[in-house]
């Protein structure tokens, strides 16, 4: 960043790092806010939207119904804009163990720690109060026997990073975080705000501000991103918006992607708050809106096959296996098996009934190890947007 970048608005200020470039510091939160009436009314959508959401949570008798999937669908949406490739159907293979697929796609390890780290961080939510040490923790699941593995997992940075595109020398960066010693300053700022009363400043609005200030920071090597925005789920969970983790914003980042990193910039050189938490409330309306009718989709779909199942007069080990495919619509004999603590036989036996009545589909013509897909049910978990 140059001092031309910075404005007498700017939220936060230049020192110049050990090489002699420029690094920004942002301000410590919270910042001044301007309440505008189009704010304000994107702020009420979004509360509407997003309690509509915790409703339908509410009376999941089974919550992992859709937890299930849809933290399987953020780890991918999340994990692609760090330009990682690999997809939900590969993602329940390696974590039926199959190992095979990650000779196949190298990536799929980078998607399911995100899984872990986000499940990790949801029951550690409920141990200890969001802080550094919980920060560092996710971070080394994250980077656990990845590509990032060499850029010290689950510690803070000792030496100045900057993000620009692709492998970009310090000198081209677009954005050059704070040196660590000041780094290490803001974080403490940040962890105290984290964890203090959030007095008139409302929950959807403190998320937006948490979010920009831990991308300002940027306090890893690797990962910061992913960090990012796995933490607004953990506190919208520890924060009681939801009471389950049913609201994901990477989608919404993911395709408006430009645009989301522009506001964050804009918000550190001009202080453009308004025009970021506006930005994010969107998400939070559509995300909200997307997962409300994925939600849906998933439960009528289940309804629909519980019929099916019960009109052939189909055993009661059938009907549990329907459950686990709006969970996990990707599976095979042996984790069927497994799952249900059934011999081979058996769970061979059931779920080629379930292939005849057309609820699951051989993936491949393997006479081994073959691979059975819920199609219908990963149609509406990988659909694109329910918004359009």
């Amino acid at each position: 960043m140059k001092s031309s970048d910075i404005t007498e608005n700017s939220f936060g200020h230049l020192v110049p790092t050990v090489a002699g470039q420029m690094a920004f510091v942002p301000d410590n939160l919270p910042p001044q806010l301007q309440w505008s009436s189009d704010l304000v009314a994107v702020l009420s959508d979004a509360d509407r939207a997003i309690g509509r959401l915790h409703g339908i949570g509410l009376n999941l008798p089974n919550p992992n119904l859709l937890i299930t999937p849809f933290v399987r669908r953020e780890a991918e949406m999340s994990s692609r804009i760090e330009g990682t490739q690999a997809s939900i159907e590969q993602l329940y293979l390696f974590e039926m163990e199959d190992r095979t697929i990650e000779s196949k796609v190298p990536d799929v390890r980078e998607v399911a720690n995100y899984v872990r780290a986000l499940e990790y961080g949801l029951k550690r939510g409920s141990e200890l109060p969001v802080c550094l040490r919980m920060l560092r923790e996710l971070h080394e699941i994250l980077l656990k026997d990845v590509r990032g593995e060499q850029k010290a997992p689950g510690q803070f940075r000792r030496v100045q990073n900057w993000i620009g595109t692709g492998r970009c020398p310090i000198e081209q960066a677009g954005y050059i975080p704070p040196p660590p010693e000041q780094m290490i300053t803001a974080l403490d700022a940040f962890e105290k705000f984290i964890n203090s009363p959030l007095n008139s400043v409302p929950v959807l609005v403190w998320l937006a501000l948490v979010h920009y200030q831990f991308e300002a920071i940027h306090p890893f090597l690797d990962g910061n991103g992913r960090i990012g925005r796995l933490l607004i789920t953990l506190l919208i969970c520890i924060k009681e918006v939801l009471d389950k983790p049913l609201l994901y914003l990477s989608a919404y980042f993911e395709r408006n992607r430009r645009e989301y990193y522009e506001r964050l910039l804009q918000v550190s050189t001009h202080g453009r708050w308004t025009e970021w938490i506006f930005f994010f409330l969107r998400g939070v309306i559509e995300q909200s809106k997307d997962a409300f009718e994925r939600a849906r989709q998933l439960m009528g779909l289940q309804q629909e096959y519980h019929k099916i199942v019960h009109g052939a007069k189909r055993s009661v080990l059938q009907i549990r296996l329907v459950d686990l495919l709006i969970e996990r619509p990707v599976v095979t004999t042996v984790f069927v098996g497994k799952y249900f603590d059934v011999t081979y036989a058996t769970a061979k036996n059931n779920i080629s009934k379930l292939v005849k009545i057309g609820i699951l589909k051989q993936a491949t013509g393997a006479r081994r190890n073959r691979v059975y897909i819920a199609e219908e049910v990963l149609k509406i978990i990988t659909k694109s947007s329910f918004n359009d």
